[in-house]
């Protein structure tokens, strides 16, 4: 029953990926268009009554004119770094690379051998240059009140870099 299913599916899957890839592609080009359509009408409408009240007009902010909306993406950032997420930490993606790495090393040695296992060396590396280059980046950074050491504590004037 289940024999032909191999060959469909692999006719299947990279139809599927290229059709919901473009269908996604779309779609998000469609929801955009509908968000500045309704911000348009919204400011028409606005403008309208405050000519009808005989009020000043007032002018439409920069970013609707753009394709990025610069205020709703700092609003958002302000609000994640208050709750405490880690946004775009080098030091967060260089663990996460790395643990993962690492249990998928134990995964391929467990299940494959040594040298199946030696590819999850890959993302182990990536991990590695990433918390490289989060240690060049604090280093870098001059310390003080506003910018704290990575560890959070201050400096103290006889350390020395090993």
């Amino acid at each position: 029953m289940y024999a032909n299913l191999p060959p469909i599916l692999a006719m299947v899957i990279p139809i599927l990926a290229i059709v919901m890839g473009i269908g996604y592609a779309m779609l998000a080009t469609w929801l955009r268009y509908q968000r500045r359509k309704e911000v348009y009408e919204m400011h028409h409408r606005e403008r309208m009554l405050a000519i009808e009240r005989g009020m000043e007009v007032p002018p439409l902010p920069p970013h609707v004119f753009s394709d990025f909306d610069h205020k709703a993406a700092v609003e958002f950032a302000e609000v994640a770094s208050r709750a405490g997420y880690l946004i775009r930490s080098p030091l967060r993606r260089a663990l996460v690379w790395i643990l993962g790495g690492i249990a998928l090393l134990v995964a391929l040695y467990l299940n494959y051998g040594p040298t199946t296992a030696a590819w999850a060396l890959i993302p182990i590396a990536i991990g590695l240059a990433n918390l490289g280059f989060y240690l060049a980046e604090a280093r870098s950074r001059p310390s003080g009140p506003g910018n704290p050491e990575p560890d959070g504590k201050p400096k103290s004037p006889g350390a020395t870099a090993f």
